[in-house]
């Protein structure tokens, strides 16, 4: 999505003109345990394209996540989440209408660097991997369906880079978040000699999300 690029690089900007103010503020990073969760929204781009705007699926994600301080100013974040994931395809045409959605269900493990630039400000980076515990196609419209996808035919595994920004207002905090995916979603499969991967494409997810701080 170029919303989400315009997103990491007025991120990555930031950050870059943020650290030289860390010594000159309150920046404590306290020891945090919570829950979280948000509001998504998915797509998936193919290799060597941008990811775009188009074919936005709506989901969401919830879970668990600590924070533990290695400085006055930086902290690891792990967290365990449920998320969906997954692409929506609207068509039109003369004799049909209507959309399809591709929908991908992961339990996501995010291991987070988290850098305060002030006391209820902070930025996070870092990577995350998945693991598919379900998914399924469903359409609306002229043609309603529900198909369930053995998880067998697809990889299992993805993984990626995250980048986000949050604000506290102790104890709820709440954020925004990108994940870009480097795995394709579908598997390498041979027919008649020919080597390809099905679906050839990765998952790009944007998220919005409160965090609630339990201690």
């Amino acid at each position: 999505m170029k919303m989400q690029n315009n997103f990491l690089c007025a991120l990555a900007l930031f950050i870059s003109a943020s650290f030289g103010m860390l010594h000159a503020q309150n920046t404590n990073v306290e020891t945090e345990f919570g829950v979280k969760g948000g509001f998504n929204m998915s797509n998936l781009y193919n290799n060597g394209d941008d990811v775009d705007d188009n074919n936005i699926l709506y989901g969401f994600n919830a879970g668990v996540y600590a924070t533990l301080p290695i400085s006055d100013f930086v902290a690891i974040q792990p967290e365990l989440l449920f998320t969906t994931k997954g692409a929506k395809l609207e068509y039109n045409s003369a004799l049909f209408n209507g959309d399809a959605k591709f929908k991908l269900n992961y339990i996501e493990l995010p291991l987070l660097v988290r850098v305060n630039i002030t006391k209820n400000f902070n930025v996070h980076a870092g990577g995350y991997a998945s693991y598919l515990v379900s998914s399924k196609v469903t359409g609306s419209g002229d043609a309603d369906f529900e198909q369930t996808i053995d998880t067998d035919d697809l990889n299992k595994f993805d993984a990626g880079i995250s980048a986000g920004i949050g604000v506290d207002f102790n104890p709820v905090s709440i954020g925004v978040r990108y994940n870009y995916g480097l795995t394709t979603v579908g598997k390498e499969r041979t027919a008649l000699g020919t080597t390809y991967t099905f679906p050839d494409a990765k998952n790009s997810n944007l998220t919005l999300y409160l965090s609630y701080k339990l201690n």
